[in-house]
């Protein structure tokens, strides 16, 4: 879904708390103590910022919605341990369920459902639904170019409004 040029673009923080509907001071302690850190540039000290790539901020609504429904923090650490040891591959085809207690990766409808029959499962959260609602939030905000620095109106790089203020410049 994710274009190879929206993976050479980074959001700094106040874009992806607007994008996961989080409060710059979640983002702040969710990357201290290691939750969901910045993949692109992590802060060095004061004045520095951090910079999210699109999966990041992904995983930050994911993180949202996970303790919007109840789920421990605990329990939504280990989810992303389990996100960050996969790689995040596949993220989009992903539905993540819980029972409020233990947070369920399933990647076809047959998983969803045995969990579901074994009672396991409360709610779920379908990855590829958050995926296309950080697209659309961050199609609306300011990305990074990472290797460049240069500010983009919108994640499409490729957008002419966003080509024309940057030749204005």
């Amino acid at each position: 879904m994710a274009s190879e040029a929206s993976e050479q673009i980074g959001y700094r923080g106040p874009t992806a708390c607007a994008a996961a509907g989080i409060t710059y001071r979640q983002l702040d302690y969710w990357a201290r103590t290691g939750l969901v850190e910045p993949s692109v540039r992590p802060a060095y000290g004061s004045g520095t910022q951090r910079l999210y790539s699109f999966r990041d901020v992904v995983v930050l609504k994911i993180v949202k919605r996970f303790l919007d429904t109840g789920v421990s923090l605990q329990n939504i650490r280990t989810a992303v341990q389990h996100l960050r040891e996969r790689g995040f591959s596949d993220l989009e085809r992903m539905t993540l369920m819980s029972d409020g207690a233990t947070v369920y990766e399933c990647t076809s409808p047959d998983e969803v459902h045995a969990l579901l029959q074994g009672g396991q499962g409360v709610f779920g959260i379908a990855v590829g639904v958050v995926w296309r609602d950080v697209e659309s939030a961050l199609s609306q905000l300011h990305g990074e170019r990472i290797d460049t620095g240069e500010t983009l109106v919108g994640s499409n790089p490729a957008d002419e409004l966003a080509r024309r203020r940057n030749r204005a410049v």
